[in-house]
């Protein structure tokens, strides 16, 4: 019977971006991609952070290390890709941004955008020159969300914003199509973290549990399967795509 491990076989030996990996999925989806022999790159701010969780790679079999970078900042985009090539990226840093829309700030509008939508594009762009430059293209996985396809109340700016992830994915999946990129979002659902477990356990937070079909929070390692299909040969032909992982949520009834 062919093993999970067998089956995305080919990323062992393969280079990936995380971005956002200093904690939550980011570091989440890192470790899952050097469990499979690729050679992960941990970008985001906070740099002691990320040397932490690189040795913890190392010391579990891995191959890691980190990058300080700032997605919101062209001048730190450009300088931390401009002389790395990776045949993967994981889209991966966010913020959340909540607050009513009649109260929310233009500054934290801006935040959320900048994070969220120019940081995938400005990540995504300098990734895909060098993937170009490689000959080899390469695979990019926006981390998107549920919300992109469907409003919760005061998220108003992280909707939008990972409404244009998902515009911009397919946007950039005909555009590099042609390269040998292939540029694909993934949506979670609600998955249970260490932030917002305490949230969940409140009676606001079950409300929203008991609207999932199946009626439980996602698990981080339940992305997994889906991550590696669109990073590896396994989804070749899986380009321009959102893939949704969230217990039926999107297609439950309003």
């Amino acid at each position: 019977m062919t093993t999970a491990r067998a089956f995305f076989d080919d990323l062992h030996g393969k280079s990936a971006l995380v971005t956002g990996a200093s904690g939550g999925l980011g570091l989440h989806f890192a470790r899952l991609l050097a469990s499979h022999g690729v050679n992960v790159t941990l970008a985001a701010r906070r740099i002691a952070a990320l040397e932490g969780a690189c040795r913890g790679i190392a010391e579990a079999g891995g191959a890691a290390q980190a990058l300080g970078l700032d997605v919101t900042d062209p001048t730190s985009v450009s300088a931390a890709l401009a002389e790395r090539h990776f045949d993967i990226l994981i889209n991966n840093a966010g913020i959340s941004g909540a607050g009513r829309a009649a109260d929310l700030s233009e500054a934290d509008w801006d935040a959320v955008i900048d994070t969220n939508l120019k940081g995938v594009f400005l990540v995504a762009q300098a990734a895909a020159r060098g993937m170009r430059e490689s000959g080899r293209g390469g695979a990019i996985v926006n981390i998107a969300s549920i919300l992109g396809e469907r409003v919760a109340g005061g998220v108003s700016a992280y909707a939008a914003s990972k409404a244009g992830v998902i515009q911009l994915t397919k946007a950039l999946a005909l555009e590099w199509a042609r390269d040998g990129i292939r540029v694909n979002a993934l949506c979670p659902g609600y998955i249970e973290t260490d932030i917002n477990r305490d949230f969940f356990a409140t009676e606001p937070g079950q409300q929203l549990v008991r609207r999932i079909p199946q009626r439980r929070l996602g698990r981080a390692e339940e992305l997994d399967g889906a991550l590696l299909l669109l990073a590896s040969k396994a989804g070749s032909y899986i380009t321009g795509t959102s893939l949704a992982v969230d217990g039926g949520h999107l297609v439950s009834s309003l």
